[in-house]
């Protein structure tokens, strides 16, 4: 990955590669650590549970965007307090019972289904012998 990221950064962005590139390979590879949040870099504390973003939040914060749920957490090394998207309990367990509801209605209908097709081809087979014996 760094090999590419060297290839994009010196081949294409700068006239002449080699070490002169180096500089600016440094200094986007020191901007997206700044840019990550803490939370991926280092060990956190969850300072406040997982909770359903308002309005407002959904619209402006980007932990909002994914989820629609956010927790607060508190990142040890730096001390910094950032959000991250977190996934519902409540959200999950609805989500479940929806696929599982799915999942009976989609297995009765088959049910339904394979007992029609086994009365019509228990009809046709019927018919078929009474023919036959008709012509004898």
């Amino acid at each position: 990955m760094f090999a590419a990221l060297f290839h994009i950064l010196c081949i294409h962005s700068v006239p002449s590669a080699g070490y002169r590139c180096w500089p600016r390979v440094w200094l986007f590879l020191s901007l997206k650590a700044h840019a990550a949040p803490c939370w991926l870099l280092e060990d956190f504390v969850v300072a406040t549970e997982c909770s359903q973003c308002n309005a407002f939040q959904t619209r402006s914060w980007s932990a909002c965007e994914a989820t629609g749920y956010v927790e607060r957490v508190n990142c040890t090394r730096s001390n910094r307090d950032e959000y991250k998207s977190c996934r519902s309990a409540v959200l999950e367990e609805h989500l479940f019972w929806k696929f599982e509801a799915a999942m009976l209605a989609l297995t009765a209908s088959f049910a339904i289904l394979v007992v029609i097709r086994q009365r019509s081809l228990d009809r046709l087979a019927s018919e078929k012998v009474r023919r036959q014996i008709e012509s004898i």
